[in-house]
């Protein structure tokens, strides 16, 4: 299985990034046997992957990192990198290679200090892999004064480093920064690609896949967890009965309510998951004693993993909540599309007969309405408006549309 299998519907950019990889191989060995370098290339220092959310920026990315990694023999014989086999390409992927840093973040903003970080670690030699790889999937919340920090190490970079910058848009990176990489985009994948990978890979049964893939519209991530995990379908069918029970004001505010517990539930989740992990691997480092008790001198450092935590488990709870409101936002283009006749495929289709029923009880002019009342309820929520009183708003809005 090459590297690039895992990017679901991204023909063209496995093939450019395939390219890339194969000069890149070129260049290496020349300069190991010492002998001319070629000229023309496809592989340069800097790259920047954007795409909607769940097109596979990240994997992509990772995919090419485990590619310049790649240690396969077959190369010499004429084979590509990327043979997703050798320790090279395992270890990229896997997230141990000494060469490969990946940076992501769960917190609203990348700072000066971790920027500044970064560009002293891509300074340095490769240990022991062909190049040194900075993957950077969070490039859109990078501070500007973060973004300044890490120009100067894109415009001069250390002869075997290479910049992997992830983005939704690239109006989401600082100009300076875009123009000097190399923009890669990617789109979102078929629905049919993303129940096929489920199937394919994960083992998913058809229907299940089939049903996840159409309701996330292909956001590969989403469908996922959706195919996986019994609680995530649970909240969503959860949110969207809240569309039947908004027929007066407190139905509104009870739904309102139940719609914010569901994505706290869902970020308590997903935080429990990752919190438990790193508190065990933090306390085994500092040398935790068997009882429990932690060495003297560490509680500054548990402290400040408390805090990162809680900062994360905030941003958890608001995209949560931002994707609690996507899902309301497919629920009603499938009723606005009933309206309106239209022959597109519908995302919710084991909605079936709420969306009949709404579609038959309201107007098109109501429906869109409530979608712009469901989009204003997320421009609330990102200039930080109190998330029980923007759902409520919301909530009342979708009634009255």
């Amino acid at each position: 299985m090459a590297v690039w299998d895992d990017l679901v519907g991204q023909e063209r950019v496995s093939a450019q990034l395939d390219g890339a990889a194969r000069d890149a191989d070129a260049r290496v060995t020349a300069e190991a046997q010492r002998a001319e370098v070629p000229e023309a290339s496809r592989m340069t220092h800097a790259w920047l992957f954007t795409g909607p959310p769940g097109s596979g920026r990240s994997t992509a990315a990772r995919a090419f990192a485990a590619a310049l990694q790649c240690t396969s023999p077959d190369r010499a014989l004429g084979g590509a990198p990327g043979c997703g086999f050798c320790d090279g390409c395992h270890t990229s992927l896997v997230g141990t290679h000494a060469d490969v840093e990946v940076v992501r973040t769960d917190l609203l903003s990348i700072g000066v200090k971790e920027t500044r970080d970064l560009v002293r670690r891509a300074q340095m030699s490769p240990a022991g892999g062909r190049w040194q790889v900075i993957v950077l999937e969070d490039a859109d919340r990078l501070t500007e004064g973060a973004g300044n920090v890490l120009l100067k190490a894109v415009e001069e970079p250390a002869p075997r480093t290479v910049w992997l910058l992830c983005a939704p848009s690239i109006e989401d990176v600082l100009p300076t920064i875009r123009s000097r990489c190399r923009h890669l985009v990617l789109s979102t994948p078929s629905v049919a690609a993303v129940a096929d990978m489920l199937v394919r890979r994960d083992g998913i049964e058809p229907e299940v896949a089939a049903t996840a893939a159409a309701a996330t519209q292909g956001h590969i991530g989403r469908a996922r967890r959706l195919a996986t995990d019994e609680r995530a379908r649970a909240r969503r069918a959860a949110v969207l009965r809240m569309p039947l029970r908004v027929a007066d004001v407190g139905g509104c505010l009870k739904a309102a309510q139940e719609l914010i517990d569901a994505a706290a539930e869902d970020a308590k989740q997903v935080a429990e998951e990752i919190d438990t992990k790193e508190t065990e691997e933090l306390r085994a480092a500092m040398g935790a004693a068997e009882g429990g008790r932690m060495p003297r001198g560490t509680a500054g450092a548990m402290k400040e993993l408390e805090d990162r935590q809680k900062r994360r488990r905030t941003r958890t709870q608001r995209d949560s909540l931002d994707l609690a409101l996507i899902d309301l936002t497919a629920f009603y283009r499938d009723v606005l599309a009933l309206q309106l006749g239209s022959r597109i495929a519908l995302a919710n289709t084991d909605q079936q007969d709420a969306l009949e029923r709404l579609s038959r009880e309201g107007s098109p002019e109501g429906t869109l309405r409530r979608i712009e009342a469901i989009g204003a309820c997320r421009t609330a929520l990102d200039r930080n408006v109190a998330p029980l009183l923007a759902v409520e708003a919301m909530a009342v809005s979708l009634r009255s549309g």
